[in-house]
This record gives C-alpha cells, structure tokens and sequence, in this order.
C-alpha cells in the first residue's frame, strides 16, 4: 500500500471514529477504592488534579518556618490556615537543570510536571497528571477536566510532545459542556439509554478489526500515531459501553445552576471571581463522577493578572518593580503572591464544600498545587513552593511541611504516581532520576 494510500485511510478512519460518534457524552461508574457512600452505599473514587499558579512567590512570607507537624501557616499562607490539617507543604524542591537552558515560566512548571526539565513545550513524555488518570481515571465521561481562570487558553497537561489538553476559560461553556445537553442526573431513576450511542459503537469496532492489518504496512512514524488513533478509539469504545448503563447514584447530588454570561477579566478580583465560580462547578462535575482528573490553572505561568484600573500585568512587574530596601522584596509582586493564595484557598472551600461519606470532597482528593518558579524576578527553579491538599481517600498523609533541602523536585512527582497506583519504580531522567519517594507521605 502506498504513503499516501495509508495516510488517506487512517484520515478517513479516525475521522469517521470520532467526528461520526459526535464526541458523546459519556457517564461513568465508581472504582472499588475509597469508602462507601453514606447512603447510596457506593465506593468513593480517588480524585487527582493539578492547581498553578504563576510567577512563583515570596520565600520569607511562604514557608514555614518549621517542618514536620509542628509549623504554621503565616504570611501569604495565612489564608489557608484552617486547613492546615489537610494540607502538605513542600519547600526546597529543585528541577535539575543538568546543562539544559531555563526557559523563564515552562523549565520549571513542565519540569516539576514530567521529570525531566525541558527548554520549551516539547515535552518528552506525558505530564504526571496523564499518568496517573490512567490508573485511576477510566470509565468516567471526561477523560480529565482542564480549567483556564484568567482568559488565556492554555494548559499544562500533556499527553505528548505538543498535545496539551485544551482548557475551558469560559464558566459558561464550561457549564454546558459539563452539565449541559447529554448531561444524567446520577439519582434519576427514569434512565433509558439513547439508542444512538447503540449504532454508533460499530463504528469504532470495525475501526478496529482494520487494526492489525494498518499496522502490519506502515512505517514506524506511522505506527506511533496508529498506536494513538486506536487508544483514542479503545476508550470510547469504553465508555459507549458506560453510556449504555445507568449512572450510580450520588449522595447529595444537586444539578448547579447555569452561570450567567460574562467576559472573562484579567484583573486579579475578576478572576478571583471567575475562578470561584469554575471552582465550585468542578467540584459538582467531580462529585457526579464527570471525572476524576483535574487541571486549573488559576493564572498563566507568565500570569498575565493586574490590579484593577492598571494595565501592568504581575509578570511585567516581577522584571520591572524595584526591590524595596527595606522589605528586601518587590511589595506589587508580593500582592500578588498573597492574592493567589486566597484564590487557593477558595478552590479547597469550594471541594470542602461537599459531603462525601463521612468526610468530604477533599478528603477524596488529592491535589497538586504549584508555580513555576521559586523568585519570579530571576526565574529561579530552585526551591519551587508546592503543595499538597487532601488525603486521596486515605492514601496520603496531611498535616506536614518537608523541606527538600535542593532535592530534585522529581521525588515528589513519583511519589504522588506510587501513590495513586502507578506501577513505576523510579521517575525523572539525568539528576531529576530518583527512586526515592517522599515516604513521610505515603500510608
């Protein structure tokens, strides 16, 4: 068969695969980790996601100044004081760069994300968030959930080298594409599955007969991406299998109210409020077993946030504000250091919000929050601040502040991947390589 013969077959193919299911809706069932639903006598999945926020922050207003159990929540932590019990910090963390040059606002951010530092977006594996969903986050509608709060589409979860997962930076179409049209209420008794995913599903079999004889004519560039074409078309086979079944219920499961249109604004209250309300959406599409893979990006790693009545934007300033004598830092950047730490706190309100079982949402949880660097202004990637909250359903231990002491801030990457299941025994490539797991973490 020739090239171009192959190439206009699998075009033909994976477009009849996915633009003739229409992207469906899919609902999805509980796994058998966590504990039983209060009343619907459920399990609890585990939850994983991703929180960042942009332009790193000030040292001396951030960590604590003690580690182990015995430390406090001060400064630009201050907000987030009352789930210190719930929280883990970690201080001191370092991407090695081993020689590869520091692209200010990705090196450190993709770095912490797949282990081994990068000089741009061509990322050389998937991101830990795509690791671990495939652990734990099958057999749910959307494969993960990635939010944009302050108006720019981007993301830093990838699935390959240039195949981010696109953001939501609308409420709004977040909203409809959630709980909109093919959207199951779980504790609807009335369920009667649409015949249409019923026709459909053939479709993406007979792709799949079509498999073995593709790959046995093609070259091997080739069959990298056939390899990614029937993944894409295994899962919705899958999950046309779901959506053919009706959703488990879901205790104290209220369908949110659509939110009303707005432009989404760059200054930091505007996008504190729209974080808010993409928050609290989030956490219904995660308690309703929408998914269980989250990325938000609260601001851009280059964050493009300004107070209101400036047009400054907080990365502009990290480069342009003197340092204060005095305080030994740069009091506009600081503001907005402490202003992300509010929105962090807001995100973790909106997760506490809902009962789950004898607990919450969070305590299901477990998420990852951090910038991309440790001092904006030099774009340090030493001792990037990260944070864990929540316990993953008993997975992980809260309540700790580990200093890393310039360990490679891949141990923290592994340790959330064994965790949560991933069956790997080490992580990170050249001095980001570690088989050392953060034990103190793990249950």
């Amino acid at each position: 068969m020739k090239s171009r013969t192959r190439r206009t077959l699998l075009k033909g193919l994976f477009h009849g695969a996915v633009v003739g299911v229409g992207l469906p809706t899919l609902n999805c069932f509980l796994d058998d980790s966590g504990k039983a639903f209060a009343d619907t006598k459920q399990r609890l999945p585990t939850r994983f996601g991703t929180w960042v926020w942009g332009c790193g922050f000030i040292p001396e207003h951030w960590i604590p100044t003690q580690t182990g159990s015995d430390f406090d929540l001060h400064g630009h932590l201050a907000p987030v004081a009352s789930y210190k019990d719930k929280l883990s910090i970690l201080s001191g963390f370092d991407v090695k760069l081993d020689g590869v040059p520091n692209k200010p606002h990705i090196t450190g951010c993709l770095g912490l994300r797949t282990g081994v530092p990068v000089p741009d977006e061509n990322v050389k594996k998937p991101t830990l968030d795509v690791e671990i969903a495939r652990i734990i986050g099958n057999d749910t509608r959307f494969g993960s959930i990635e939010l944009s709060t302050s108006g720019i589409n981007r993301s830093y979860s990838f699935r390959a080298a240039g195949a981010p997962n696109p953001s939501e930076t609308s409420p709004l179409a977040f909203y409809q594409r959630v709980f909109g049209e093919g959207f199951q209420d779980p504790n609807n008794t009335n369920f009667v599955p649409n015949p249409t995913f019923m026709a459909q599903q053939s479709v993406l079999s007979a792709i799949k007969d079509q498999r073995a004889d593709l790959l046995r004519t093609v070259g091997a560039e080739d069959r990298h991406r056939l390899d990614e074409y029937f993944t894409a078309i295994r899962e919705l086979e899958q999950k046309l299998t779901l959506q053919l079944q009706p959703p488990a219920p879901v205790e104290n499961f209220f369908k949110p109210q659509q939110p009303e249109p707005y432009t989404v604004d760059a200054t930091m209250f505007e996008v504190i409020k729209t974080h808010k309300v993409m928050a609290d959406l989030l956490a219904v599409a995660l308690q309703s077993n929408q998914t269980r893979i989250f990325n938000v990006l609260l601001s851009d790693t280059a964050s493009n946030l300004r107070k209101p009545g400036t047009t400054a934007t907080h990365h502009t300033l990290t480069h342009e504000e003197p340092v204060d004598p005095a305080l030994g830092y740069q009091p506009q950047v600081a503001w907005f250091a402490e202003q992300s730490m509010v929105a962090w706190k807001d995100f973790l309100d909106s997760l506490s919000s809902i009962k789950e079982g004898d607990g919450t949402l969070l305590d299901n949880c477990l998420v990852f929050a951090h910038s991309d660097c440790s001092i904006a202004k030099s774009h340090a990637v030493e001792g990037i601040p990260m944070m864990l909250a929540g316990s993953g359903g008993g997975k992980f231990k809260t309540g700790l502040h580990i200093a890393g002491k310039g360990d490679a801030a891949s141990r923290v990457g592994l340790t959330l991947q064994q965790g949560l299941g991933v069956p790997i025994d080490r992580w990170g490539s050249l001095s980001m390589d570690t088989n050392r797991p953060l034990t103190e973490l793990m249950v």
